[in-house]
């Protein structure tokens, strides 16, 4: 296959996802309906109230922050593949780049939406903006996830130009108001060399910058735990504990996009098994270091066993909470670890598997670190109903926390389905160059 036809068919092969289709109409129907009944569910708690919910007094906090966590980790992994990574000239994450970029850029946009559905009054977080404490974590917590989805959404953006332009001069039968938006958005790219310069050094310039607002995102979210005396939160680890959380949930993103794009995008010439490979070693890397920050999270409170200390701890080990617990240490982070050394389980459909229970067991992970330090305050808990004590999420506050999720799935549906998972013309440029 000569070099021009070799061209022809990566372009072809990249942008033949870009068409509707009836499993992509069946999908966004399912999507569409499901999103409306957790939206109603979300109108029954404006119009009645938080009571609608598990939540009370005591237990003020659950499943919504919990989700909340959960996203804000999600988003990290843009910063990790298409920053850490790509500065540090590992060119196999090319191809992942703008996977990794709509996965943190669709659950950076939706982290924001997830507070909203825990208050009680959201027409109140204009609050927040007015009259912002900069002593406060909550102030600075909005700040860095709005820089972070403004600099994501440009990483996503820049490359995404001289593809923008591609896709103009393809999808000539495409509709002509879809056919300006690419023009538009491709911005008169016609390949000139100071036109890549700009954008390669945009780029880097980008990928320099979102480091310390990606660490910050995630240190700020857990600096609203930690800087409280609560038995559970009271840590000073808080902060690299959930950057290297937030690393293991976004590496399991990654990996079941990267398995769903090479299925049913018919990639597997891009996404092959040796970025399964690759992916699974990172995975491994990130969960040793969260493992080594959960063994210190319990070992140095539990040799002092102070006695706040002692009823979380029992509660967690050996209580009420015990089996999920050691489902999200085992399921969702030690197995894991033992099978990813082994060369056959770095294979797409074992990665897929694997992956699931990884970010499954951190979505838990982030309930455990919620929900049990609320339920043991230093006050005794007397003359109320056994619900004030113990924290039973509803039907109504379960819809509400999937609404985001599927609001995820709808953003990176869409993207998919509009811009090149992968990038076409840095993969052209990659071809040239190994001449």
């Amino acid at each position: 296959m000569n070099d021009s036809s070799k061209s022809e068919k990566i372009i072809t092969d990249l942008l033949r996802p870009i068409r509707m289709n009836k499993s992509f109409i069946i999908w966004m129907g399912f999507l569409g309906v499901s999103l409306v009944i957790c939206l109603y569910a979300y109108a029954l708690q404006l119009d009645e109230g938080l009571s609608v919910s598990g939540l009370r007094d005591y237990v003020s906090w659950g499943m919504y922050i919990a989700n909340f966590v959960f996203f804000v980790a999600t988003s990290l992994i843009g910063m990790l593949i298409s920053a850490v990574l790509g500065l540090s000239g590992a060119k196999w994450a090319s191809p992942l780049a703008r996977i990794a970029e709509i996965i943190a850029l669709a659950f950076a946009a939706v982290a924001g939406l997830v507070i909203v559905s825990d208050m009680g009054r959201p027409e109140r977080l204009l609050n927040v903006f007015i009259y912002g404490r900069l002593q406060s974590p909550i102030s600075w917590d909005v700040t860095v996830v709005s820089i972070y989805v403004v600099i994501s959404a440009l990483l996503l953006y820049l490359p995404l130009i001289p593809d923008m332009k591609i896709c103009y001069d393809r999808f000539d039968k495409a509709p002509k108001f879809l056919r300006n938006i690419y023009k538009m958005l491709s911005l008169n790219w016609n390949g000139s060399e100071e036109q890549t310069k700009i954008i390669k050094r945009s780029t880097w310039i980008l990928s320099i910058l979102i480091i310390p607002v990606a660490l910050a995102i995630h240190t700020v979210t857990s600096w609203l735990f930690a800087s409280t005396s609560r038995v559970g939160w009271d840590s000073s680890i808080f902060g690299p504990y959930f950057v290297t959380g937030a690393f293991v949930s976004g590496t399991a993103a990654v990996i079941i996009a990267m398995y769903f794009y090479r299925k049913n995008f018919k990639l597997q010439d891009y996404i092959t098994e040796m970025h399964f490979d690759k992916m699974g070693k990172l995975l491994v890397l990130v969960s040793l270091v969260y493992l080594y920050f959960n063994l210190n999270e319990f070992m140095v409170p539990g040799y002092k066993m102070k006695k706040f200390d002692a009823v979380h701890i029992q509660d967690l080990f050996s209580g009420s909470h015990a089996f999920l617990f050691w489902s999200v240490q085992l399921l969702g982070l030690v197995i894991p670890i033992i099978l990813l050394l082994f060369r056959k389980m770095r294979k797409p459909l074992p990665m897929l598997i694997i992956a699931f229970f990884v970010i499954i067991g951190a979505w838990f992970k982030r309930y455990i670190i919620v929900v049990p330090t609320m339920e043991h305050p230093f006050l005794p808990i007397q003359n109320v109903p056994l619900n004030f004590k113990i924290y039973t999420p509803t039907l109504i506050e379960t819809l509400i926390t999937v609404a985001p999720i599927i609001l995820v799935l709808i953003i990176i549906t869409l993207l998919s389905k509009l811009v090149p998972v992968i990038p076409v013309h840095e993969t052209l440029e990659q071809i040239e160059e190994t001449k």
